[in-house]
């Protein structure tokens, strides 16, 4: 029987590697995967690089009982730029775009009322999209946990280390 108190949420802020290693040591946070979602069917990096509509995203399994969706949003909103359209940093395309995918209404309404409130932090309008998920796609396995596999690449180094680092802090 599954676990009632679990949920998952799908994040789509950059590169897939970032979010996913953000989320990996967050108390609550059960299991994370990288994937696509939002474009053409059976996508691979390949297809999502040349721009087939899917964005790159982190499916985040977590705990209510230890975390809540909103300090889930939080964190994400704390570790991209969501005033950002299809760019984060130097990764540039609309496979990088600011999503969140949701499953179900209620979802939905806690997270419309998170970016409506959100709103008050920022100067320029937030570009987050909320799409109703209809179809993840699990990525390739070599995506997945990339940071913990290849911390010393210069990409980890440079981009995913300092998002994990501020967030700790």
């Amino acid at each position: 029987m599954a676990n009632a108190t679990q949920k998952s949420i799908i994040l789509g802020g950059g590169c897939f590697w970032c979010v996913e290693a953000v989320f990996e040591n967050v108390q609550g946070v059960t299991h994370t995967e990288v994937g696509y979602s939002g474009g053409k069917d059976n996508p691979s990096y390949e297809s999502v690089s040349r721009g087939d509509g899917n964005i790159e995203v982190a499916k985040i399994d977590f705990d209510e009982k230890q975390i809540s969706l909103e300090k889930i949003l939080e964190i994400f909103f704390k570790m991209h730029d969501p005033t950002s359209v299809d760019k984060q940093g130097a990764d540039v395309g609309i496979q990088y775009r600011s999503a969140i995918f949701y499953e179900n209404e209620e979802d939905k309404k806690s997270i419309e009322d998170f970016l409506n409130k959100q709103q008050e932090n920022y100067s320029l309008p937030i570009v987050t999209k909320l799409y109703k998920l209809k179809k993840y796609y699990k990525a390739e396995d070599y995506h997945q946990h990339y940071f913990k596999k290849n911390p010393n690449n210069s990409y980890c180094r440079f981009v995913i280390a300092p998002k994990i680092k501020k967030i700790q802090e």
